[in-house]
């Protein structure tokens, strides 16, 4: 079997849920890489030369993210190959478009998807979202997974906030820095995510850390030293920092990540600047409530999908399509 994936797929400056989910579930697939500046790249010929070099009636599991913007180059190739879509977030929901560009690229996408031979999600919201938007059924569901990791230790409890998520208007960081300025109490909030433009207009803040991508057991510290995970996304499809969170038992405070939080922790309104600002100012106030956090994370935290898990359910998906 084959997967299409962006050239970037392992880049360690460039992290994202998205990569890390394609490189861990593609291990013993053929892994065909193009270059471009996706989704709506100034020249698509690799994508193009891509699939035309696939053989005939293989299964080829593309990323979305290469796909789902060209149905003029994807559409024709189904009808020799056995195309499978993988949507990690639906490319109109990305913040800050352009209205037409947006209509147009959730155009671009039904096309796309309603001639695949199998569409998969990476949550059930997700998939139920695709399925509405697009007129489809039985979208397929493959969550992503997480490895098994230390439990965190925190500073003092309560002051040290971690967000691990690219500085993108998506992931609402404006509304995290701002909701935190207004609450009178000490605190520190660590962003581990790659730099982006938007990261110029945020509001300043000496108290705000932007350490930009780590890894490893870079990563890993962040995450055992934070006394709270807080991600403010506007929109996801399922928030894998989030499980990463939770598989260090670290209480998690987060929006539009319902699948991905489950009971784990207290979920808010996407894009509810003054919900936030509640939850944050309970958080720092109220000791039984920080109890109860760090008591729903680590009870999440037994119950997380393994990658095996993961990788297993995407073979699953894509072994109904073999002859």
């Amino acid at each position: 079997m084959h997967f299409v994936l962006p050239a970037d797929v392992g880049d360690p400056g460039s992290p994202s849920g998205g990569n890390v989910y394609d490189l861990r579930v593609s291990a013993g697939m053929d892994r065909v890489l193009v270059a471009g500046d996706w989704p709506r790249p100034a020249d698509a010929t690799a994508l193009e030369q891509a699939l035309a070099a696939l053989p005939h009636g293989d299964v080829v599991l593309l990323d979305g993210l290469v796909s789902c913007g060209l149905p003029e180059i994807v559409v024709p190739h189904t009808r020799r190959l056995k195309i499978v879509v993988l949507v990690h977030l639906p490319l109109a929901d990305e913040t800050g478009l352009d209205p037409a560009v947006a209509r147009d690229l959730d155009a671009r996408e039904g096309q796309v998807l309603r001639a695949a031979r199998a569409v998969v999600a990476t949550s059930p919201t997700a998939a139920r979202e695709i399925e509405r938007r697009h007129g489809l059924t039985g979208v397929h569901v493959v969550v992503p997974g997480v490895d098994p990791a230390p439990l965190a230790h925190g500073s003092d409890g309560v002051h040290h906030l971690l967000c691990v998520a690219s500085i993108t208007p998506r992931k609402g960081h404006d509304l995290l820095v701002r909701a935190l300025r207004r609450i009178d109490r000490d605190w520190r909030l660590t962003c581990v995510g790659p730099h982006r433009p938007f990261l110029h207009e945020l509001p300043r803040d000496d108290r705000v850390s932007f350490p930009g991508p780590l890894a490893g057991e870079a990563l890993t510290s962040a995450y055992t030293s934070a006394d709270l995970f807080v991600l403010t996304s506007r929109a996801e499809t399922y928030g894998m920092v989030v499980t990463e969170a939770l598989a260090h038992g670290l209480p998690v405070i987060a929006s539009a990540v319902p699948d991905a939080l489950g009971d784990g922790g207290l979920l808010i309104p996407a894009g509810d600047e003054y919900a936030l600002e509640a939850a944050l100012t309970r958080w720092f106030q109220d000791q039984d409530f920080r109890s109860e956090l760090r008591a729903r994370a680590l009870g999440r935290r037994a119950r997380l999908s393994t990658w095996d898990q993961s990788t297993e359910d995407l073979r699953r998906v894509l072994a109904t399509l073999r002859p």
